[in-house]
């Protein structure tokens, strides 16, 4: 039986710009383990925020197999493509992607109003989350009232709440100062020890030295 949770064979990615093709994945093979703790690196243009966006079902590979969760994803629908998001993947941005009207509560409980969790559960699952990340004296402020490490904290418990199986981090930490960033990747190793396999995309050394393994991407292939 298998043990991974990602295993993608020969992605390709194309792109066309005006009349030049660009190859923004090349061909690119990865197998990454459930429960792994991940740093996908490379540099601008290297393709890792198209491998995220593939890894991520926010996009389709143009060939290749992608299989997530025993599941291959590589040619489903966009509708199918959005419910396995919801199920399977918790995202965190640099720019937290927070509605400043809501709470932190409110904000939390989004992901499972589009999956029709009933109300109660909504909330008794939010606070724990929120409580989970620190935030338990936070729950009723809205964004202008929190930090940006706390603003990110619930970021986090947002991408936690729907318990997907893979929590996928776009330059998590890109907005914030050191201190503060390094509250957040100590709260991602917590989070992987719990079981969630964590993959984080950055181009900062000391932010991928908190992973288990590092990928980087070379010309939209593994280097």
């Amino acid at each position: 039986m298998s043990t991974s949770i990602i295993s993608a064979k020969n992605l390709k990615k194309f792109y066309q710009v005006g009349e030049t093709q660009v190859n923004a994945l090349d061909g690119l093979d990865v197998d990454i383990q459930k429960g792994a703790y991940i740093a996908l690196m490379g540099p601008s243009g290297s393709g890792k925020s198209t491998l995220m966006n593939v890894l991520g079902c926010l996009d389709t590979p143009t060939f290749g197999e992608y299989v997530l969760n025993g599941k291959d994803v590589s040619s489903l629908s966009d509708d199918e493509l959005a419910e396995i998001r919801n199920k399977e993947i918790g995202f965190v941005f640099q720019t937290f992607n927070l509605l400043p009207r809501y709470t932190a509560l409110e904000n939390v409980a989004l992901p499972m109003i589009y999956a029709g969790v009933p109300y109660a559960e909504r909330i008794l699952r939010s606070e724990a989350v929120l409580r989970k990340v620190g935030l338990g004296d936070r729950m009723d402020h809205r964004p202008n009232e929190l930090s940006g490490g706390q603003r990110q904290r619930v970021a986090v418990a947002r991408a936690l709440v729907m318990n997907p199986s893979i929590i996928l981090a776009d330059e998590p930490t890109g907005n914030l100062d050191s201190v503060t960033s390094d509250g957040i990747m100590q709260l991602f190793s917590e989070i992987n020890k719990d079981g969630n396999t964590v993959i984080v995309v950055t181009h900062e050394e000391d932010i991928a030295a908190h992973a288990e393994r590092i990928i980087r991407l070379k010309d939209g292939r593994i280097a």
